[in-house]
């Protein structure tokens, strides 16, 4: 037999690295994944809509109850405006002497109505949490399943090159993010669409020249918001991956502690810490920096709108062209208009966020699985032993090559040692033979048949493996 003395694996351990599978062979997952640049932001939204598929008739239902809350809020400034209007009347009636008094059946009338109104609204509220919060467990309980599915589809060369704190921050941190945001931010965002346009038609309809001086303030606020917007994405795709990578060197330092206090690790593990921690500390910081910034721009510029509105239907009151409730109703309008302004353009930063943390995961569901099994696969009741390794070439990637040529024979009954220093393959080749890995070049038979005929059950109830 032949065996090469080198391969992928260091003779000395690596401490930013962790157990390989079976407890030997590669030592480590490899070096962390570097920071992806702009994601496919579109193409991860579109694969997130079509994974809801199942839930649409849920998300109408949920829709609607939404829109319908909205509308049944914003009709409410109108309607206390005619009351304030009616007040108004009655009062300056009284002050001139013309004998006209205060309406309070009218005004009590428009009262119970407008509290009607927003009980209905606040019921539909919750009627459309409700169903919100079972979609949102739903999916995440689908994506943990399906992640979990997965796992045990995936060969090992994938935890070879991933760390385990990687693979467990997307079925925890990556889920958790989609979950929450279909659990608030999308109800919420239909809610603050239907409010602009509602509001908008309802300032339209008191006052033209009024809702032109209010709508003068979107142009500057979407200017800060695609400004904050540019600058928060990268940022917080680079927190998303950092966090699984401090994750991952946790998990690992943890798993290995005594593989790396016995060869004094501790320093180099303690920098790669840091060095992991710091990038996750200043792209969390800055993320949400620039996140923290959008509220109190978006308040100045809103209140720039508002003080001009309130100056304009001064003048036009005193014109006699609105009522003092027009003034009132518009006002609440506008200060309900900046509202949702303000959301979407925090929901924007949220869909962001999401997005990193859906693209991640659905990276995971989209990675080579094992071969699949053969239709028809060989079945030994009674197996002789005979064990053959024909030009055997493997490398746990390709371009590190750990066999090269191997080829033996060993007959039934025969024992066989396989000695070598560190990274010449000796676990390795127990791996193959129990078809952990598939080879790249070569075959080995076991009683004349190539392995690749077994279900991997099968072959593997064949041997026993004894670890160190």
């Amino acid at each position: 037999m032949s065996m090469p003395q080198n391969d992928n694996k260091s003779k000395e351990p690596s401490f930013g690295r962790g157990r390989g599978p079976m407890g030997r062979g590669p030592m480590g997952h490899g070096p962390m994944m570097k920071v992806e640049k702009a994601r496919d932001f579109k193409g991860t939204m579109r694969k997130l809509i079509q994974y809801l598929g199942s839930y649409n008739r849920s998300i109408l239902i949920v829709m609607i109850v939404s829109v319908a809350s909205t509308i049944f809020t914003i009709v409410g400034p109108k309607l206390l405006g005619k009351a304030t209007t009616k007040l108004f009347e009655g009062v300056m009636g009284q002050i001139s002497g013309s004998g006209q008094g205060i309406d309070f059946e009218y005004i009590g009338d428009i009262i119970l109505l407008t509290l009607g109104l927003y009980l209905t609204s606040t019921l539909l509220s919750y009627v459309q949490g409700w169903i919100m919060s079972g979609i949102s467990m739903d999916i995440t309980y689908k994506f943990r399943k399906d992640i979990a599915s997965k796992i045990n589809r995936m060969p090992l060369q994938y935890f070879d090159r991933t760390s385990q704190g990687e693979v467990l921050s997307r079925i925890t941190n990556d889920v958790d993010t989609v979950s929450q945001t279909l659990n608030q931010s999308l109800s919420q965002m239909i809610t603050s669409l239907t409010s602009v346009i509602g509001v908008l038609i309802m300032m339209i309809s008191i006052s033209w020249q009024m809702t032109l001086v209010a709508l003068l303030i979107i142009p500057l606020s979407m200017a800060v918001v695609a400004l904050v917007i540019k600058q928060s994405q990268k940022y917080f795709k680079q927190q998303q991956d950092y966090l699984g990578h401090v994750n991952g060197h946790v998990e690992e330092m943890f798993g290995g502690h005594r593989v790396m206090k016995a060869f004094n690790g501790e320093e180099e593990s303690v920098a790669r810490f840091n060095d992991l921690n710091n990038t996750l500390y200043s792209s969390a910081w800055k993320s949400q920096f620039l996140s923290g910034l959008m509220m109190p721009i978006m308040g100045f510029v809103g209140n720039l709108g508002y003080v001009a509105v309130s100056i304009l239907g001064g003048w036009l009151a005193i014109r006699n062209l609105i009522t003092v409730g027009d003034i009132q109703a518009f006002i609440q309008y506008v200060r309900s208009f900046t509202q949702p302004i303000t959301q979407i353009a925090n929901i924007s930063n949220v869909l962001q966020q999401t997005a990193a943390a859906a693209e991640r995961v659905f990276e995971f569901m989209e990675e080579p699985e094992e071969i699949a099994e053969v239709e028809n696969p060989v079945r030994i009741d009674k197996l002789q032993g005979h064990v053959e390794f024909k030009q055997v070439r493997f490398g746990y990637d390709d371009q590190n090559i750990v066999i090269r040529d191997f080829s033996a024979d060993i007959e039934p009954g025969q024992k066989i040692a396989i000695v070598g220093p560190t990274g010449a393959g000796k676990t390795t080749m127990v791996k193959l033979l129990m078809r952990f890995y598939d080879l790249n070049e070569g075959e080995i038979l076991v009683d004349g048949h190539n392995i690749n005929q077994f279900t991997r059950n099968e072959l593997r109830r064949k041997f026993a493996m004894v670890l160190q």
